[in-house]
């Protein structure tokens, strides 16, 4: 809401100078986004008039003359604009005036000596581009100070409202909340002093009365639609960003800003019989003010005549019945059309208006007559014309059902004590009816407040008007026991932590992913669908995290990061019989290089066995095994399920090529996700003997056939140790010369210590021939 600050200080004057009134209405609510001068600073301009005018004898271009300045004497001065002329008035620059960017002296032009400067718009910096002196109206008084004249010391306040505010939507609104706020007297409108002289009359039907309580409108015969809009109403609809049309529609725009209340003026002999408001029917077509020819869909409401709907009610006029030069009787209407029946309606079409911003958010219906007969005043001083009487239709208005507010709540609250009588003060201010009785007022909210609903909020409005910079920041006084932290479940910020340190950055990205993301990675044809999504590929919810970070991966691309590590913690969705279930979950991509650039490593691409080992630094020790399984995202030879104890916590796997290709990854993607509960469940560590005495170390060599996977084979071991054999590892796999094809050698590190005493061989053989036995059992041969 843009708004100018001289208008608003005709409504209300409190003694605070420009900076201090933005800073009131910030911390009331009402942010003031810009404030900013309609001038810069210059001096000693005043208007003048131009008494006769003359050929320079030495330049064709200029003009001598003689200018009244209101001081005595005319002035003589050089003018080179081509507009000038003989009685017209305009901004004079007086010798010593400050101009932004030059000073005013007395000097000679080609010879002739020039007293001042007659100014244009961007001389004073006013406009950009110019051509020609700024020409002021006739009865400017000669001789005053032009910024005062032009109101040139005027602020543009920009307030950045909230949507529950729509009752500060204009100038009479925002100065209500400035005299409650400083207390000092709202200055009323002057009261219409228009008679009813006609008597046309339009009948007012209404089809839709829960869309359209309450429809006014007023016949107004013998205008004269080519009359000038006044320069104090053309300046301040400009200084609100509205520019200005003609004199009929430039005071329906000006009132709209005052007060609130849009409003329509209909060409009288442009309407067919009476007025109807209504829902559109199929396959009517409407074209509107901005030229834009729609097709009418059921759920939009309109202002029809009884051939053809006329406006779209609430957002737009239309051009067939829209007033024009010729136009000499009109119908004005004052409407009140309800927020749900207009909310939506201008994204559907693709552009809104000022009225539809305002009747989304909610208008005044108790102004709706008050709004027509300030139109009709300003019309007829303007344009003439006679007045005929009001035509209303009314259904059912909203409600303003009374609040209880107690007191002792207040106090909770706001964690401040304030007098039962500075209570009722302030409610009172704010416009709302209040009566008291043993602390509980009963408050009823005000028609222009619709985002007054519940007791917190009578609340809120207290703790504004009273002053938020009011209340004391007392130091916090509780007791604060140290919750427990059990050992065996692990922080979400420390697992963040450990992810962090090895060199992951975490990434946080929407729950709601493209459909073929889903489909995709996923598998998931039928993912949990949107009713109503905020952007197209934006449709569904996440089944996976796997999505959202892949598509984070190719930002990161598209702006030339040659290694990315993301992971994210984050919710997944779906579909159960008789509702929806949500998983939490952590998930991981990897690409580029296994480690920075340097001179310590080679530099090659991160691979599988990088990421499951970051995977393994997560859980305890030996906790997970990797299952080689089918993944739709991964690789058919680099998937594998993650499982814990014979449960399923997850997936790691390097992206497919075909999704490497049809997303434009150029090197291998290796991605994961785990189940965060799972993960999040520690072990909890039990302290044992240390021994004393030194371990040994055996090798163990076998050759296994191709298909044989490790882990089983360390699975069958760890089964069979004896009770000194207190690690079995992998430490190396070879393929080549020496190993038959289709077969593979695998050696394993046995690490064998005894507490109480130094193992002797015979125990160690012992030991080992055990676990050779065991391997020999699924089809192992000793390697020589």
């Amino acid at each position: 809401m843009k708004f100018s600050e001289s208008w608003l200080r005709t409504f209300v004057n409190p003694s605070l100078d420009s900076e201090e009134l933005s800073h009131l209405l910030t911390m009331a609510g009402l942010e003031v986004e810009e404030m900013e001068a309609i001038a810069p600073a210059f001096n000693k301009v005043v208007v003048a008039q131009v008494l006769t005018k003359d050929k320079h004898p030495d330049a064709d271009r200029l003009n001598l003359l003689t200018v009244d300045v209101g001081q005595g004497e005319p002035l003589a001065i050089v003018c080179g604009a081509q507009n000038v002329t003989v009685g017209m008035k305009a901004p004079c620059a007086l010798v010593g005036a400050k101009l932004p960017g030059m000073e005013i002296k007395q000097a000679k032009v080609r010879g002739v000596a020039s007293f001042g400067m007659m100014c244009s718009a961007r001389e004073l910096g006013l406009s950009e581009e110019s051509s020609g002196l700024l020409e002021l109206a006739a009865d400017a008084p000669v001789g005053q100070d032009i910024r005062q004249y032009l109101d040139l010391g005027d602020q543009l306040i920009t307030l950045k409202l909230t949507p529950n505010r729509a009752d500060c939507l204009s100038l009479r609104g925002i100065a209500r909340e400035v005299a409650a706020l400083t207390g000092v007297p709202l200055a009323a409108l002057p009261q219409p002093s228009f008679r009813i002289s006609g008597s046309h009359t339009r009948s007012v039907k209404i089809s839709a009365a829960q869309a359209c309580p309450r429809y006014a409108g007023r016949v107004i015969t013998g205008v004269n639609a080519r009359a000038a809009t006044p320069a104090w109403m053309v300046r301040r609809l400009e200084r609100c960003g509205l520019r200005s049309i003609s004199a009929l529609v430039d005071v329906t725009n000006y009132v709209l800003l005052e007060l609130g209340q849009p409003l329509h003026a209909f060409d009288l002999n442009k309407l067919s019989g009476g007025i109807e408001v209504r829902f559109a029917r199929a396959g009517e077509r409407l074209k509107l003010l901005n030229e834009e020819e729609i097709n009418l869909q059921e759920s939009m409401l309109v202002i029809a005549d009884e051939k053809q709907p006329v406006a779209l009610a609430g957002i737009m006029g239309g051009a067939d019945s829209a007033v024009d030069d010729a136009t000499t009787a009109i119908f004005l209407e004052s409407a009140f059309f309800a927020p749900h029946a207009i909310t939506g309606k201008s994204r559907v079409l693709g552009f809104g208006s000022d009225s539809s911003y305002r009747f989304e958010r909610g208008v005044d219906f108790a102004a709706t007559l008050e709004a027509l007969d300030r139109t009709t005043q300003l019309i007829l001083d303007i344009c003439g014309g006679e007045a005929c009487p009001v035509t209303e239709a009314q259904a059912i208005l909203p409600a303003r059902n009374p609040l209880n507010l107690r007191a002792s709540r207040v106090e909770r609250v706001l964690g401040i004590i304030l007098e039962r009588d500075e209570i009722a003060r302030i409610l009172t201010r704010l416009g709302m009816a209040c009566s008291e009785a043993d602390g509980v007022y009963r408050v009823t909210p005000p028609s222009y407040r619709f985002d007054i609903a519940i007791e917190e909020d009578l609340i809120e409005e207290i703790a504004r008007v009273h002053g938020y910079e009011r209340v004391p920041a007392f130091p916090p006084q509780a007791v604060m026991p140290i919750l427990p932290q059990p050992e065996a479940a692990r922080p979400l910020d420390s697992i963040r932590k450990m992810l962090v340190l090895r060199d992951y950055q975490e990434a946080i990205t929407y729950s709601f992913v493209e459909a073929g993301w889903e489909f995709d990675l996923c598998g998931n044809a039928t993912p949990v669908a949107l009713e109503n999504p905020i952007a197209s590929q934006m449709s569904v919810m996440r089944s996976s995290l796997l999505s959202g970070l892949m598509d984070a991966l190719r930002t990161n691309l598209a702006r030339r990061h040659p290694r990315v590590r993301l992971f994210e913690t984050g919710g997944c969705f779906s579909a159960i019989p008789g509702g929806y279930a949500q998983q939490d979950r952590l998930g991981g991509v990897a690409y580029g290089t296994a480690l920075p650039e340097q001179w310590g490593a080679a530099a090659r691409n991160v691979d599988f066995f990088d990421v499951k080992g970051d995977i393994e630094s997560l859980f305890p020790p030996g906790s997970l095994t990797f299952a080689a399984k089918a993944h739709p995202a991964s690789h058919p030879g680099r998937s594998a399920q993650i499982m814990r104890d014979g449960q399923e916590v997850g997936w790691i796997g390097e992206l497919h090529p075909q999704w490497m290709q049809k997303y434009d990854f150029p090197q291998p993607v290796v991605w994961f996700e785990v189940d965060l509960t799972a993960l999040m469940q520690a072990k909890v560590p039990v302290a044992g003997e240390i021994s004393r005495f030194p371990p040994v170390r055996r090798d163990i060599a076998v050759v296994v056939d191709e298909g044989l996977t490790a882990q089983s084979l360390l699975d069958a071991m760890r089964g069979e140790r004896a009770s000194e054999v207190y690690e079995i590892a992998l430490f190396d796999l070879y393929r080549g010369k020496g190993v038959e094809d289709g077969k593979k050698s695998l050696a394993f590190r046995v690490l064998l210590q005894d507490t109480q005493k130094t193992l002797t061989d015979v125990e160690i053989d012992r030991s080992i021939a055990r676990l050779v036995a065991v391997l020999q059992q699924h089809g192992a041969q000793l390697r020589m």
